[in-house]
């Protein structure tokens, strides 16, 4: 099972200052790149949890007595790591997004190069599917999940177009779509805009924002004081979450002021990291990630 390499590696790792025996939890196993890494620094008491809701990761286990693999969306990190008997942890880390291995594998239809059944579900036994959002959803809902999540301007024009192309049959590949959706493809731009439209679509099917929010408050109440929360995201949506949440323990509004004029939040944020030019060169999925790295307080 061939995975890329893991992006921002050693920067992620770093961030989380690990302690020899500590406890610490991998919430993106994928393919155990940073699991791995984390490994190699923890001693024998160490403890490292991974979650990954995905059936292909379970081929990367990694055959060590301090490791477990979790196979669950990390929206549930906290109940499965209370059934292991773990209340509080040293430190968090959080891959977000698609892998490599899942845009690579044709047949999950997360990529726009492969003509692909319209899947994108990252658990494979997920109810909704992009075939779901496409073949299924009111005009108005896939208008607003493409101005949402896919940030598109014309969105109101392509959820028409899908709606108007599905009354003569269902669209069930990634190509289909692609063609219906042609006149909004212009040759220098079709990439771009069928990678927002894709990633709108996929965000829906995995509810990513409200899975990211979820552990976001779970990882608050998880770490211990003075705990590491490191995060690695690839799109502006995720990382507005990140950061707000890092700085206010809010993902919106403005926290409250005490008698004094004090705000309680729970981390102290780090500068974001960003990836050097040659990552960037020899690993191309790095080229849109931020690295966010806080401290319990």
């Amino acid at each position: 099972m061939t995975y890329h390499n893991p992006v921002l590696l050693f920067e992620s790792v770093d961030g989380l200052e690990i302690i020899p025996d500590g406890v610490y939890v991998d919430v993106t196993f994928g393919g155990g790149g940073h699991s791995r890494e984390i490994l190699k620094r923890l001693g024998g008491e160490g403890r490292l949890f991974a979650f990954d809701q995905d059936e292909d990761a379970a081929k990367n286990v990694i055959d060590d007595e301090r490791f477990v693999l979790i196979p669950e969306n990390f929206r549930y990190v906290k109940r499965f790591l209370r059934f292991h008997g773990i209340k509080k942890v040293n430190g968090i880390l959080a891959d977000l997004g698609v892998s490599s291995h899942q845009f690579d594998t044709a047949e999950r239809g997360f990529s726009t190069r492969f003509d692909a059944e319209l899947d994108m579900r990252m658990n494979q036994k997920g109810q909704k599917s992009a075939y779901t959002i496409i073949n299924e959803y009111a005009e108005d809902d896939l208008s607003n999940i493409l101005y949402l999540y896919g940030e598109l301007k014309n969105s109101r024009a392509i959820a028409k177009q899908i709606v108007e192309s599905r009354k003569n049959g269902e669209i069930k590949t990634s190509f289909q779509l692609k063609e219906v959706l042609g006149r909004f493809l212009p040759k220098n731009k079709e990439h771009k805009i069928l990678a927002q439209i894709f990633q709108a679509i996929r965000i829906e099917v995995n509810e990513e924002l409200e899975v990211l929010k979820e552990f976001l408050m779970q990882s608050a109440e998880l770490l211990e004081k003075g705990g590491k929360l490191s995060v690695i995201s690839y799109h502006s949506l995720e990382d507005r979450l990140v950061k707000r949440f890092m700085k206010t323990g809010l993902f919106e509004g403005e926290p409250e002021k005490d008698f004094f004029g004090n705000i309680e939040v729970p981390f102290k944020a780090g500068k974001l990291i960003v990836p050097s030019a040659n990552e960037i060169q020899n690993n191309n999925r790095a080229r849109s990630a931020k690295l966010r790295i806080a401290t319990k307080l």
